[in-house]
């Protein structure tokens, strides 16, 4: 007696079409970019807690602890100022300054900090990266915002600094407000597009302080942004005015002094910061995400 087999519904069906069904995905997939954005908000408690933890570990073995937040800076400024201020005499170019030389500094260091660390996001993470799934985009904005309350500790400092200078106190500090926020944007998306390639490129760490240092000679940190002027042709003095950290630089400087020499208008100033912000964090985070399911693997 012949018997009759029956066919399981699923048989024919291909696996993309099975997938679709069961709701399943290939594992190690890039989601959509709208939906990577959703991860990460439902990541942010983490993102947090991982930035407050980093923080916390990078004074846990000294003895003065978080108060070398204050320190750090502190001693920055002084040497810079003994060597540039003292020394060579570029002081004399500039009226307060002490406050004009540890704004520069300090706004410099924030964006220093956070491209140095993004470098190293992924490359320096891959314990936990194989460890854990979330979305990587976390650990460079992690390090903006772990370097974001070191810059808060500084802008404290700063305070103090401007006003024994001699600078008043006006409603115009707010501005350093909306500045911090445009350029934290900008650092993010420059940390993401660094973490990418720093984890092709396992050399780049030791490009990046070269880098950096070029960067802040061309930023107008150590001495008055009026030497641009006095010693670069006509074009490249107008594209140095482009230079995304020389705008956060003179925002902050625009906000805190009332003399300092700048090389743009304060509503140009706004611009270019918001232009930047804009370009760097988005593009950034683009680039960062297209290669999200690469990390971690090889």
């Amino acid at each position: 007696m012949a018997s009759t087999a029956v066919a399981h519904p699923d048989s024919e069906l291909t696996q993309a079409q099975l997938a679709a069904r069961y709701g399943l995905s290939v594992a190690g997939a890039r989601p959509s970019l709208g939906r990577y954005v959703n991860q990460l908000w439902s990541y942010r408690h983490f993102i947090t807690a991982y930035a407050n933890a980093k923080l916390a570990a990078s004074f846990s073995t000294a003895r003065l602890g978080r108060l070398w937040q204050v320190l750090t800076p502190l001693t920055n400024a002084a040497v810079y100022y003994l060597i540039f201020g003292v020394i060579l005499g570029t002081s004399r170019e500039v009226e307060n300054f002490i406050a004009y030389l540890c704004t520069g500094l300090f706004v410099f260091t924030f964006t220093q900090s956070v491209v140095s660390g993004g470098v190293t996001a992924i490359s320096g993470n891959l314990g936990l990266i194989r460890a854990l799934h979330f979305p990587r985009a976390s650990l460079p904005i992690a390090i903006t915002l772990t370097q974001f309350q070191h810059l808060l500790a500084s802008i404290v400092v700063l305070a103090g600094i401007v006003l024994i200078d001699g600078e008043p106190l006006t409603l115009e500090w707010l501005l350093l407000i909306p500045a911090m926020l445009l350029q934290s944007v900008f650092n993010a998306g420059v940390a993401m597009a660094m973490a990418r390639l720093g984890s092709k490129i396992t050399d780049l760490k030791q490009l990046v302080p070269f880098v950096m240092r070029t960067w802040m000679y061309a930023s107008g940190v150590l001495y008055s942004v009026q030497n641009f002027e006095k010693h670069l042709p006509e074009w490249a003095a107008s594209l140095v005015q482009l230079n995304p950290l020389l705008v956060y630089i003179e925002l902050m400087r625009h906000a805190l002094m009332e003399t300092a020499p700048v090389t743009a208008s304060q509503t140009q100033s706004w611009l270019l910061g918001i232009g930047w912000a804009v370009l760097a964090g988005v593009l950034g985070f683009i680039y960062f995400w297209r290669g999200e399911k690469e990390y971690g693997r090889g």
